[in-house]
């Protein structure tokens, strides 16, 4: 039995051994499929990829806007947290319908996102090698699997919190009466925030694993990277009272710290 599990040692020894020639001599002769083409045909083949994933998102946006009433609806009975707020107020002709459009616009944000993240890989995926290109691909659904996780995250945790706060500011000082477009805008932004946010894992772990940056380097400068989550959050988010920016860089800096935790325990380095 010794003799066996030495030769079975040897056996995975010598194949680490090659595999790890191999990869050396991929490094110095470069991604086997990396030709060196003009910019102007980057520039191209980039646009046209692009053009790809807003012709998807615009599909689906097309294919769901005439289900974005019943989307509002649901949206409207199951986040706001009173009873007494029935139906939602308009104050322009056309606001309904823009709000529509922005619904149907979201989800074909989010179904778009997977779409990226693959013509990101197909535009990269000459310059790439091979253990950097299963990685990306494994990227795919789980780019949609986070997506979710952030939609949902934002529909059963950020939401609640952000309205409920809403009212008890307003409390003992004037009648709340939530208008369907702000309501909506500050809804649908923080949904498909999210859903890019919740992104942050894959983006982080995948430039760790294609040795774009390594996890102490991005440890470092941890700092700059919450400040810059900070800024972002308050810039992008329509809520004046700061409750949905601070909500949303607290968990932009839970993600990035849980990767990087994540790597430390995978080993990378």
């Amino acid at each position: 039995m010794k003799e066996d599990e030495l030769k079975e040692t040897e056996v995975g020894n010598s194949m680490k051994e090659n595999d790890s020639s191999i990869e050396e001599g991929d490094k110095k002769n470069g991604p086997r499929d990396d030709k060196e083409i003009p910019i102007v045909d980057h520039i191209g083949e980039l646009i046209k990829r692009l053009a790809v994933i807003v012709g998807v998102a615009g599909l689906v946006s097309v294919i769901t806007f005439p289900f974005a009433d019943t989307a509002i609806n649901f949206l409207w009975d199951s986040i706001l947290p009173v009873s007494e707020v029935t139906r939602p107020r308009l104050y322009g002709i056309l606001e309904l319908k823009f709000t529509e459009f922005k619904v149907a616009s979201l989800v074909g944000l989010i179904i778009a996102l997977p779409v990226c993240v693959y013509e990101l890989y197909a535009f990269m995926r000459p310059g790439l090698y091979e253990h950097e290109r299963r990685y990306y691909l494994a990227a795919i659904p789980t780019s949609l699997v986070l997506a979710l996780v952030g939609v949902s995250f934002a529909y059963f945790v950020v939401l609640p919190t952000v309205f409920t706060y809403f009212l008890y500011y307003s409390e003992g000082i004037a009648t709340v009466g939530f208008g369907l477009g702000q309501t909506f805008n500050l809804i649908l932004v923080l949904i498909g925030y999210l859903a890019v946010v919740f992104q942050i894992p894959l983006f982080v772990m995948l430039a760790i694993l294609m040795g774009i940056v390594t996890r102490k380097w991005l440890a470092k400068r941890r700092i700059l990277f919450w400040g810059g989550f900070l800024g972002i959050s308050f810039i992008f988010s329509p809520d004046p009272t700061g409750m949905a920016p601070l909500i949303v860089a607290s968990t932009m800096v839970i993600l990035f710290e849980g990767t990087l935790l994540a790597a430390r325990w995978m080993g990378r380095e």
